[in-house]
């Protein structure tokens, strides 16, 4: 995003630099640049006494909330089609708009991504057709983007598994050579607060600590691995594990898209400057279900998701443009017109998509194929063929 709207800083709020403090708010220490209130933090300190600031142009602030509004909708679709039969399956975004909308659009063209299987904000931000995904919750491909394209990689359902590619692939980056400066590469890799406990990313902690790869963890604590609370995962804030590892952490507001930007651009430009990794925790919520398969008012009271919708990212971010006379309601109305029509658009192409043949489940199981999967292929080929000649 291009920088220097010299009225930016005037329309901030003047404060001097700081991390919101829990014990003069209540609630927990992290960086943030917009409060649930749309009121703006001109600059905010981190843990280590980081300056995070951002100084977008009008339409900037515009451009991110015409984001966080299509990405919202757009999710919202894809769960009613889940609903209706036509998905397997769906992860839901809706809370978490802001943590991937800003760390999404802190990425330089040449910086690769690895996600779980609810980055649907960062896809969008990387240029990828939202149909993508849907194919793939649909059962007729395996996500169909092209990673090196897109430099966005396949999502992963192992949970944590994502965190040890994208280890290894920053250690690759780093080994070719193609750090240093704005034009060299860094690597982000998403994952949950429940991933936390998982093996696979305290592996790739040390590996990429010790091997100094340019790589950022970014995790977004909504609150609860499924059904599990925060409170029953950790005695400690997740981003302080960093330290007992060698790596900054840092605690932002994922309900700030401002904030997340600015973070997230700090700790990649830091990593390709081959200063190392870092480990971000979005604090953020997630609002609805873990996936479409999950009932959350089993374990977690409806006043507590009231508090966290009095901090939805969409909303402080239009109070945020309103008060600062850089969007009025025709804005806004046209914003929501372009989210449904896409999103009309997007049910429309799901239910023109194509049944898969049944056989094609066997196309990428291995690279290069094998005997014993040949005759697996074989053997259900003929009894697929059986059916077509009862038919008869």
């Amino acid at each position: 995003m291009a920088k220097g709207d010299p009225g930016a800083a005037t329309r901030s709020k003047r404060a001097a630099p700081r991390t919101r403090r829990a014990a003069a708010t209540g609630e927990p220490e992290l960086v943030q640049l917009l409060t649930p209130e749309g009121e703006r933090i001109e600059t905010a300190l981190g843990p280590d006494g980081t300056e995070y600031r951002v100084d977008f142009t009008d339409e900037e602030y515009r451009g991110l909330y015409r984001d966080l509004v299509l990405v919202r909708k757009l999710d919202a679709e894809a769960t009613a089609l889940q609903r209706q039969g036509e998905l397997g399956l769906w992860a839901s975004l809706l809370g978490q708009e802001a943590a991937q909308v800003g760390s999404g659009r802190a990425l330089r063209a040449q910086d690769m991504a690895f996600p779980t299987y609810r980055e649907h904000g960062v896809l969008y931000c990387r240029g990828i057709d939202p149909i993508m995904p849907l194919g793939l919750f649909r059962g007729v491909d395996q996500g169909g983007w092209d990673p090196n394209e897109f430099k966005f990689n396949m999502y992963t359902i192992v949970i944590g598994a994502q965190t040890l590619h994208a280890t290894g692939y920053a250690m690759g980056v780093a080994m070719d050579g193609k750090t240093g400066g704005e034009d060299g590469e860094a690597v982000i890799a998403y994952f949950g607060d429940g991933a936390t406990s998982q093996g696979d990313v305290n592996e790739s902690f040390v590996w990429a600590s010790v091997f100094n790869a340019p790589l950022v963890f970014f995790c977004q604590n909504n609150q609860y691995a499924i059904s599990e609370p925060l409170e029953r995962q950790t005695r400690v804030p997740l981003y302080r594990r960093a330290g007992g590892f060698g790596f900054p952490g840092v605690r932002v507001d994922g309900n700030d898209v401002l904030a997340s930007y600015a973070v997230t651009r700090h700790a990649l430009d830091v990593a390709r400057n081959g200063q190392g990794p870092s480990l971000i925790e979005a604090y953020t919520y997630r609002m609805g279900a873990h996936t479409t398969s999950d009932d959350p008012t089993r374990y977690r009271i409806a006043s507590e998701v009231e508090a966290w919708q009095a901090k939805d990212p969409i909303a402080r971010m239009k109070a945020f443009l309103l008060k600062q006379q850089i969007a009025d309601e025709s804005f806004f109305t046209e914003i929501d017109e372009q989210a449904r029509a896409e999103s009309v658009h997007l049910r429309e192409r799901v239910l023109n998509m194509p049944d898969p043949q049944p056989v094609s489940m066997f196309d990428h199981v291995y690279p290069h194929g094998s005997a014993e999967l040949d005759e697996q292929r074989a053997r259900f080929s003929q009894y697929m063929e059986s059916f077509e000649g009862s038919a008869h």
